[in-house]
């Protein structure tokens, strides 16, 4: 197969879309307190700016895939722009929280599309280029941990130095230059016949949605309260249908026999706990900055810079070379007991700390964490599957990732909050919430590492062939 020459013209718009993706997971978090002064968000529902987007993107994914599939990988990447622009308005116009909840959702359904036409974009222009497709998708991974280090370090400029608007008016320019180039360097993908699962994706994305809302309540309603009960019995049955479904369903997002894939369900239960534990940290940890050391909001962009820069350095160069030479597993697992330990650093924060003291160490052990897990983790999530499902390990792997996020960070609010999280000003009691956080996703990260021991496999090494040996007469 011939070479399209515009293939590394189309990663870098490929590249660029996953570090935008990523990026509005994390340039949002130093616009988090002045959000919440402007529009009115409870201390509780804050976390929807960030669970809308999650539950959406993460809920959809799978759905995504499906439509990449049937309309055509481009076509699709450039629905999901046009939605994700649109979502970006209605987020920067909103003048309540529940307009800047509804455009973060709509922001997550664009990047639900978008994810999974990227890779199979990328796959299709470096189909048959073994030398150049591991250079690629290592180019096309870096940008994750890139859009999460500049988007905290420029929320933290935008909303210093303009308003907090403009994190998501940053979005409409970049936008609309990427459906600019899409016709010029992207390959039109035909798509396939087949039936599409809207049954299954309505089920999972509810299910989803109502198990984080019916957690995010809890703590003001009792977790023994009737609507608490049922509206988890509601995500259960939700998701349990969705299970159904992918059973019954002719054409389904997820066929289950998928999961026999070696690595396959060990790999996403680590993702989802990776998830659970991380995103918790850097929420609390944003929040400890502003509101307990009363940090501005570019200096809580720039306080948490040497974390996710550090781990993007480890990331790009280091994790490779400890996966070829370690595997997958023990980087996992030591991984997520890394993160356990940075964790339990940040749970000592004292209402009289210091960034020095208090934030630095602790950020940095954890960012060594997340950078030996997230890769090794996506690694053996989609290397043990046939290259026609690649999208589809590949949605879930995200998919996982994402659900452990806003499941994880909605549980550690009710945490913090059931210890003082909620007690704007009164830093005693919002120091013992946040702390109550770190030790709640340190926990989550160590069952990870003791879960990833006994559900990874370690793959046996390839036969060596030996050379025939002559024997002379």
């Amino acid at each position: 197969m011939s070479a399209d020459p515009r293939r590394w013209w189309a990663l870098l718009v490929l590249a660029t879309a996953q570090f935008m993706v990523i990026m509005d997971t994390s340039i949002i978090a130093v616009a988090l307190p002045d959000m919440q002064d402007a529009l009115g968000f409870s201390p509780e529902s804050l976390q929807w700016v960030f669970n809308a987007y999650a539950v959406a993107f993460g809920g959809l994914l799978l759905l995504g895939g499906r439509l990449s599939d049937l309309w055509g990988a481009r076509r699709v990447f450039t629905i999901g722009w046009a939605i994700l622009i649109a979502g970006s308005v209605l987020a920067a116009v909103a003048r309540n929280a529940g307009t800047e909840v509804a455009g973060r959702a709509v922001q997550g359904v664009g990047a639900a599309l978008i994810a999974p036409a990227a890779m199979t974009l990328l796959m299709v222009l470096f189909a048959g280029q073994p030398k150049e497709l591991p250079k690629a998708l290592a180019i096309y991974g870096a940008a994750a941990p890139a859009g999460g280090t500049a988007g905290v370090f420029l929320g933290g400029v935008i909303t210093e130095w303009l308003s907090w608007p403009w994190v998501f008016v940053i979005y409409v320019p970049i936008g609309l230059l990427t459906l600019a180039m899409v016709p010029a360097v992207l390959p039109a993908v035909p798509g396939r016949r087949g039936g599409l699962d809207v049954i299954g994706a309505i089920s999972v994305t509810g299910g989803l949605a109502l198990a984080v809302y019916a957690i995010v309540q809890a703590p003001e309603r009792g977790w023994g309260s009737a609507g608490t009960l049922l509206q988890l019995a509601g995500a259960l049955v939700l998701l349990a249908g969705f299970v159904v479904v992918q059973r019954l369903a002719g054409n389904p997002l997820m066929p289950l026999r998928v999961w026999r894939t070696p690595n396959l369900a060990g790999a996403n239960l680590a993702m989802t706990l990776l998830g659970a534990a991380w995103i918790p940290m850097w929420y609390f940890l944003n929040l400890y900055v502003q509101q307990v050391l009363g940090f501005g909001a570019f200096a809580s962009g720039a306080a948490l810079v040497p974390m996710t820069a550090f781990m993007m350095i480890l990331m790009v160069g280091v994790t490779g070379r400890l996966i070829n030479r370690y595997g997958t597993k023990p980087l996992i697992v030591s991984g997520l007991a890394v993160l356990a330990l940075g964790l339990g650093m940040l749970a000592t924060v004292d209402q009289d700390g210091t960034f020095l003291v208090d934030v630095l160490p602790g950020s940095l052990v954890s960012a060594v964490g997340m950078s030996l897990v997230f890769i090794p983790a996506t690694m053996a999530a989609i290397g043990g599957v046939k290259p026609e499902q690649g999208g589809l390990a590949s949605g879930i792997v995200n998919t996982t990732y994402q659900v452990g996020s806003a499941l994880g960070l909605a549980a550690m609010t009710a945490i913090a909050t059931s210890q003082g999280a909620d007690r704007i000003g009164d830093l005693p009691a919002l120091t013992d919430g946040f702390s109550a956080a770190f030790i709640g996703a340190a926990v989550v990260a160590l069952g990870g590492a003791i879960l990833a021991t006994f559900t990874l496999r370690t793959p046996k090494p390839a036969p060596v062939e030996q050379p025939e040996r002559t024997v002379k007469v």
